[in-house]
């Protein structure tokens, strides 16, 4: 089997608490660091594919806030400028091709081409950048946690994967009545690596036809 020629990647960012480790949903955690919140249930690794009824997860996670160090806290519309003034920055200086991003109250999602950093290094560069940025604009105090764990990664080999993960991350703020978002670090996507131009010798072309 040819190894898998990744090209994009969806990055979820969480807010903290969430998403915890024995999320009745899964994660991508392997432990857990606290006792207590170990009570609520056992971890399980990844999405589930079945999953749990609304009403299940809420009942975890009204369990769980007695449970966490600090308050749950999601953002507000208002300040989600914050966030994306820090990604736009983050986004420049490291050369980052952003094709989609949604703010959410308890969530971030991203959508970046390939770059010489890998997925993690992305999440840890933005999670750190916006952090920063939401404390010193006050949405955060300096003990309250901004984000929760690692996020979640999804890899892309093939343009219609971007294309169709482009449209459910700017359907995302739809879905809440949230307004529609439009940032300035995000660039419209022209088909890369099968973008107009493209040298047909590459070796994503040639691994195409091949």
């Amino acid at each position: 089997m040819s190894r898998r020629f990744v090209i994009a990647y969806h990055l979820i960012l969480t807010v903290y608490g969430s998403w915890l480790p024995n999320d009745p949903r899964g994660s991508m955690s392997r432990a857990i660091r606290n006792d207590v919140i170990g009570e609520l249930g056992e971890i399980h690794f990844g999405r589930k594919r079945v999953q749990p009824a609304s009403m299940a997860i809420r009942s975890f996670y009204q369990g769980a806030e007695k449970s966490l160090q600090f308050p749950l806290l999601s953002f507000a519309a208002k300040e989600f400028p914050a966030i994306a003034e820090a990604f736009a920055m983050e986004i420049a200086k490291e050369r980052y091709t952003c094709y989609a991003c949604a703010i959410m109250p308890d969530h971030v999602h991203v959508l970046i081409r390939k770059h010489k950093h890998s997925a993690e290094e992305m999440i840890q560069n933005l999670q750190r950048a916006s952090h920063l940025q939401v404390r010193e604009a006050g949405i955060r105090d300096l003990e309250h946690p901004v984000w929760g764990g690692t996020g979640w990664k999804v890899f892309f080999d093939t343009p219609d994967d971007i294309r169709r993960t482009i449209k459910y991350i700017e359907d995302n703020p739809i879905k809440l009545r949230l307004p529609v978002q439009n940032w300035s670090f995000v660039k419209e996507y022209d088909g890369w690596p099968l973008h107009p131009g493209h040298n047909p010798e590459s070796p994503y072309a040639r691994r195409l036809r091949s």
